[in-house]
């Protein structure tokens, strides 16, 4: 049996380390950052979606392509990732949105944060948003902008 690598700093330390660089929102809180004009971005797999349900009022950006929709310099940013736009990343549980999270951070986002708990915690606290539009896929890449 195999060791880690020595460099490994284990994903419990890596959670830790990227949590340090911002401040989570509870799941209290969800309904006043989608009031204060939030971009909710639902990353959870679709079996989870459909398992749970929506998040009314988010938008759906698969994980594998996150950074690619919300990168202020990629020719692949949705319209709805406006400069100075608060980001929120909801996953299920709460970790995924916090590795999420750290590459937005390293990607230059000034305002990102995530759900502490994910999804799960929206129901344990029965915070799930009971009316809102229904959460568009803005995963697919959107379509080519005419060059001027």
């Amino acid at each position: 049996m195999h060791g880690p690598p020595a460099s490994s700093v284990g994903v419990d330390l890596l959670l830790a380390t990227i949590r340090r660089r911002y401040r989570q929102v509870d799941a209290d809180a969800l309904a006043d950052e989608l009031g204060a004009g939030a971009l909710v971005v639902d990353i959870r797999p679709v079996a989870q979606r459909r398992r749970d349900g929506s998040l009314l009022g988010s938008v759906v950006i698969d994980r594998n392509v996150l950074e690619w929709r919300l990168d202020p310099t990629s020719p692949h940013r949705i319209d709805e990732a406006t400069p100075g736009r608060r980001v929120v990343v909801v996953c299920n549980e709460g970790f995924s949105s916090t590795l999420a999270v750290g590459t937005l951070l390293d990607l230059g986002l000034p305002d990102v944060t995530d759900l502490r708990g994910g999804y799960q915690a929206l129901v344990a606290a029965d915070r799930v948003p009971a009316s809102g539009p229904e959460p568009p896929d803005l995963s697919p890449p959107p379509a080519p902008r005419p060059r001027i």
